[in-house]
C-alpha cells in the first residue's frame, strides 16, 4: 500500500468539517490526525506560538501579523468560521452608553487587541460610526498571539492575573467590552450589562446590506515547510475541506436534523439574504473585499507595516483554468 502524508490538524468541531473527521472524505494523498478539542484561543496560540499542529485553523488577524512579521506559516483560502458582530458588544447599563459614538473616551476591555472579533469591531466602529480606535482606552486580558509593538498615540493596557473582562464589566471597572463570544453576563440576563446595538441583527442586516461583508474570522493555516516539501498538499486539503462542506450543507437543508422550531424558516432567511452560500471558500470577489477590509484594518490599528496583498497571504489553490472539476 502507497504511504500516505502524515499530518496533524487542529480545527473547531463543526458542522462543516464533520464528513472529513468521520472518514466520509479524505485529502488525497493524505492521511489527517484531527484534533478538535482545543478552545478557539488556545488553538492559535498553540499553533502560532508551539508550532503543535502542521495544519490549523487560525485567527484571521493574527496570521495577518504572522506574515507581516515573515513567521514560516502559508494558509489556504477556506474559512470554518465567520460571525456578524455588532451582537457581540456589551456596556454596562450604568455608563449612559446609548450609542456607538458614547464609547469615545471610555475604557474598554477586550480578550487581546488582535483577536479577529475586536478588530472587526473597531473597524466597523471606526468606519461606520464615528468612532476613532485611538480614542477608547483599550484594556487586554490575554497576551497576543503574536507579539507586536503598539504604535504611538494607542492606549493600551494589560488588566491584572485574577481579573476578566466579564467580571470587569459587571463591576463598572470596564465601561464596555468587545468580546468573540457570547459573556456569561448576557447569557444568565445580569441587569449590569446590556449591548451597545440592542436590536443587533437588524443593524448587522444594515451593515450586510450596504457593505456585502460576512466577517471572516479564521483562516487555515499550514506550516511553511509542508507546503515547501508536498507543494500539492494544500490543493487537497483545499478540495477535501470544500467537499466536506457541500455535504454538511446539503444535510443541514433537513430541519429534522436541528432541535429548533422555526429552523426550516431561518434556513429560508438566510438563503434569501446571503445566498446559496455564505461559507464559501476560496479566492472569490466577495471573499477578497472581505479579506481586504480586514488587512486595511489592520494596518491602520499598527498591527501590520504594510497592508498585505491576499497573492501574499494564501497559497494558490488553482489548478489551472477549466481545470480540476467533473465536468472536463
Amino acid at each position: 500500500m502507497a504511504r500516505k502524508l502524515q499530518l496533524t490538524l487542529c480545527c473547531g468541531d463543526y458542522e462543516i468539517v464533520r464528513a472529513l473527521k468521520e472518514g466520509a472524505v479524505e485529502a488525497d494523498g493524505i492521511e489527517l490526525t484531527m484534533v478538535t478539542s482545543p478552545d478557539s484561543t488556545t488553538r492559535h496560540w498553540r499553533f502560532l506560538r508551539n508550532r503543535e499542529f502542521d495544519v490549523a485553523e487560525v485567527s484571521s488577524s493574527s496570521y495577518i501579523i504572522a506574515r507581516d512579521q515573515n513567521m514560516p506559516f502559508d494558509a489556504i483560502p477556506v474559512f470554518l468560521h465567520r460571525r456578524l458582530r455588532h451582537g457581540f458588544a456589551f456596556v454596562n447599563t450604568s455608563k449612559g452608553i446609548k450609542e456607538p459614538k458614547d464609547l469615545i473616551g471610555k475604557k474598554v476591555g477586550v480578550k487581546s487587541f488582535q483577536v479577529t472579533a475586536v478588530l472587526w469591531l473597531r473597524g466597523i466602529l471606526e468606519e461606520h460610526y464615528g468612532v476613532p480606535h485611538r480614542s477608547i482606552e483599550w484594556v487586554t486580558e490575554l497576551d497576543e498571539d503574536v507579539d507586536f509593538d503598539p504604535p504611538p498615540g494607542l492606549n493600551l493596557t494589560k488588566m491584572r492575573e485574577d481579573q476578566n473582562c466579564e467580571d470587569m464589566l459587571v463591576s463598572g471597572e470596564l465601561d464596555a467590552v468587545l468580546h468573540p463570544d457570547l459573556i456569561w453576563p448576557m447569557t444568565e440576563k445580569h441587569p449590569s450589562v446590556g449591548r451597545l446595538w440592542p436590536d443587533y441583527k437588524a443593524e448587522e442586516r444594515r451593515y450586510w446590506d450596504k457593505t456585502g461583508i460576512f466577517p471572516i474570522m479564521h483562516v487555515m493555516g499550514i506550516k511553511r515547510e509542508i507546503v515547501e516539501k508536498y507543494p500539492w498538499a494544500p490543493i487537497e486539503l483545499y478540495k477535501a475541506f470544500d467537499k466536506a462542506k457541500a455535504i454538511a450543507m446539503r444535510r443541514m437543508e433537513n430541519p429534522r436534523i436541528v432541535p429548533l422550531v422555526w429552523y426550516r424558516e431561518s434556513w429560508e432567511e438566510q438563503e434569501e439574504i446571503f445566498g446559496t452560500d455564505p461559507w464559501e471558500y476560496g479566492p472569490t470577489e466577495q471573499n477578497r473585499k472581505n479579506l481586504d477590509t480586514l488587512v486595511g484594518y489592520s494596518h491602520a490599528h499598527g498591527l501590520i507595516k504594510r497592508p498585505i496583498p491576499l497573492e501574499e497571504l494564501f497559497l494558490d489553490v488553482g489548478q489551472g483554468r477549466k481545470r480540476g472539476h467533473d465536468r472536463i
